[in-house]
C-alpha cells in the first residue's frame, strides 16, 4: 500500500539509549522542511524513532525529488 511503511515482523528492535522494545506507532516526521505522518518503530521511553530504508528511499526521496522539481 503506497504511503505505508512497515517494519520487519520477525525482528526485534530495541533502543540504542534505553534498551527498550521499539513500538509502532504513529510518528511526525520533518524531512527538508516538509511534515508528513506515517507508522514508524519508536521508543515509548525516549521517543527515538527508527526510519526504515524503505521509508528513506520512498517517502523520503519522493519529498527531495519534488523540492527540486521546484
Amino acid at each position: 500500500m503506497k504511503g505505508q511503511y512497515t517494519q520487519p515482523q520477525d525482528v526485534e528492535w530495541k533502543c540504542a539509549r534505553c534498551n527498550q522494545d521499539l513500538v509502532v506507532g504513529q510518528a511526525s516526521v520533518e524531512y527538508l522542511g516538509n511534515r508528513f505522518t506515517t507508522e514508524l518503530a519508536k521508543c515509548p521511553h525516549c521517543g527515538f524513532v527508527l526510519v526504515s530504508e524503505e521509508l528513506a528511499l520512498g517517502k523520503m526521496a519522493e519529498v527531495e525529488q519534488m523540492l527540486e522539481d521546484k
